[in-house]
């Protein structure tokens, strides 16, 4: 005699192991595992962070997230091996900004006296990124050694604009992690907002001049590999890094814009950038 009752509730266990199985399986995967780790950081910029400003008072005061999020990513090298290449490099954005972040907290705020830099500056703190260690994937890297020796052989430029550098003359900072399978939608948005972020470029038509961020002459021979379309076209005459910089803005411009570069009679010139500490807490620095 069958009991109907007992038979129910087999099939349910049989299909919740099943479920956990799967539940398991996708979340077992390098990739889900990459990005769950930045789910603290995505809360944390969420919470503190309004059109690339950054409230570092209230950060600072509850920094205790934000610590436990850095010491988390020194994570093995093995690990670090398993994920792919985009979540290889949402994870090195991620560290770096997060870096940032807990080096201007730690000295916030800053009255420096350097009179190389703004007094508000994150270049008032000495040795920021030149000096100063974090562990990150089984290293003991400075910030300008993820910039200049990490990021490289990703072979891909729009990195260096998603570096929040704690400046406003930084890519603006996103309120939201960086994730490997949202990586590609995020650095096109990123090279989408350039073309009306005037700390990236600026497009003075009455002058004859395109003014761009130096972030570009600081890497111009990834921009160049990356977009130069080479000696052809109206450009010809142009140089490497001046083409590479007119296709990589080109698709985004307004029609009047690109009627003007068309024409080919700019100058183009690297604007300085502005070290001013990007906070929100009492506004934008005047």
């Amino acid at each position: 005699m069958r009991i109907p009752g007992l038979a129910l509730t087999a099939a349910v266990f049989v299909l919740t192991i099943a479920n956990a199985a799967s539940y398991v399986r996708v979340f077992a995967q390098p990739g889900s595992a990459a990005d769950a780790l930045h789910r603290p950081f995505d809360q944390i910029l969420d919470l503190n962070v309004r059109d690339g400003l950054v409230y570092y008072r209230a950060l600072r005061a509850s920094r205790a997230g934000l610590d436990r999020y850095a010491a988390s990513l020194n994570v093995t090298a093995a690990t670090y091996q398993t994920w792919s290449r985009e979540h290889q490099m949402a994870f090195w954005l991620n560290a770096y900004n997060a870096f940032v972040l807990q080096t201007v907290i730690d000295r916030y705020p800053i009255n420096g006296s350097s009179k190389a830099y703004p007094s508000n500056s994150v270049r008032q703190i000495p040795g920021a990124f030149e000096q100063a260690k974090h562990r990150v994937a089984g290293q003991s890297l400075t910030l300008d050694e993820i910039e200049k020796k990490i990021l490289p052989p990703f072979k891909e430029p729009r990195l260096y604009l998603a570096l929040g550098r704690g400046a406003l003359g930084s890519g603006r900072l996103r309120s939201e992690a960086y994730t490997g399978d949202q990586l590609k939608q995020q650095l096109d948005d990123l090279q989408k907002e350039f073309v009306s972020e005037q700390t990236m470029i600026r497009i003075d038509r009455s002058a004859n001049q395109v003014s761009v961020t130096p972030i570009i002459s600081w890497h111009d021979a990834e921009f160049v590999a990356a977009y130069d379309p080479g000696a052809t076209g109206p450009l010809t005459q142009r140089s490497p890094i001046e083409r590479a910089i007119v296709a990589f803005v080109m698709p985004r411009l307004l029609p009047l814009e690109k009627e003007f570069l068309q024409k080919d009679e700019f100058k183009v010139t690297y604007h300085p950038f502005d070290w001013r500490l990007n906070d929100l807490t009492g506004g934008p620095p005047k």
